[in-house]
């Protein structure tokens, strides 16, 4: 059996943008909820958030969007390419998901609801922090029991997981193997994921065999774009490092010459 990247725009969208059953398992093993803040129910929402002002602000684009019966928001980008820019991108498309929701209540701000934002990062980004998953949200900073529950940013960064230091069938686990597990060399299945019925689901539409043609080909077309960018980046950070290191070696020859 061959499957398909779960980490691909393609099969990501295809998998949690069409399976609300398996966004609902993702979103509570991957947010810091609690028990009672669990999510039973979604929303699908258009991916693209578009501004009140199109002339003042840009729209943003997000890999799912959707929101549960109490109004929260959702959003889940995974990105393949991480550069110190996406960061921001994604306060902005947070920001933005929480601003929104004025417009439709006449500027009451009281009901604005929380706006959660889940970020799957491909790459390290944070080498001096321990562990994987980094939560960002607004606190006090003399009492940490004081939040403004506005904006909560999540962020985590796949490289750092390693299932042999979470046996634990825990469904955060069993979903963040998953997604650093299932790709184009996958031959055998774990049993352990085969194992949870919402996981095997989630493998089962990574099935090339379920893929048509024009989907095969949009596949290729991501990674071929992915290919791309990542040789652009790579190649400006070597121009950038080379700028500044020229520039450091022109200023300590000046100090030198004085």
């Amino acid at each position: 059996m061959k499957y398909l990247n779960s980490k691909a725009d393609p099969t990501f969208k295809r998998v949690f943008g069409e399976h609300p059953d398996l966004a609902i398992s993702l979103l509570n093993a991957l947010l810091p909820l609690t028990a009672e803040q669990e999510i039973t129910e979604i929303e699908y929402l258009p991916w693209e958030i578009v501004p009140d002002n199109p002339l003042r602000s840009r729209n943003c684009v997000v890999d799912m969007r959707c929101k549960d019966r109490n109004g929260r928001q959702f959003l889940v980008e995974i990105q393949i390419i991480w550069s110190p820019e996406f960061r921001h991108r994604i306060y902005i498309n947070a920001s933005k998901a929480h601003v929104c929701q004025i417009g439709r209540r006449k500027k009451q701000y009281e009901p604005l609801q929380p706006v959660y934002s889940l970020n799957l990062a491909n790459e390290v980004f944070e080498p001096e922090l321990e562990g994987y998953y980094h939560h960002f949200r607004t606190v006090y900073e003399e009492n940490s029991d004081k939040i403004i529950n506005g904006l909560q940013l999540i962020f985590v960064e796949l490289p750092k997981f390693n299932a042999r230091n979470y046996t634990e069938k825990k469904m955060q686990t069993l979903w963040l193997r998953y997604l650093t597990e299932i790709d184009e060399k996958t031959r055998q299945v774990p049993e352990e994921l085969l194992a949870n019925p919402e996981v095997k689901k989630a493998v089962t539409a990574l099935e090339e065999s379920a893929f048509s043609d024009a989907e095969l080909l949009g596949y290729e077309k991501f990674w071929d774009i992915i290919s791309v960018e990542r040789t652009l980046y790579n190649s400006a950070r070597r121009k950038g490092f080379a700028i500044g290191f020229e520039e450091a070696k022109a200023k300590e020859f000046e100090k030198v010459r004085q």
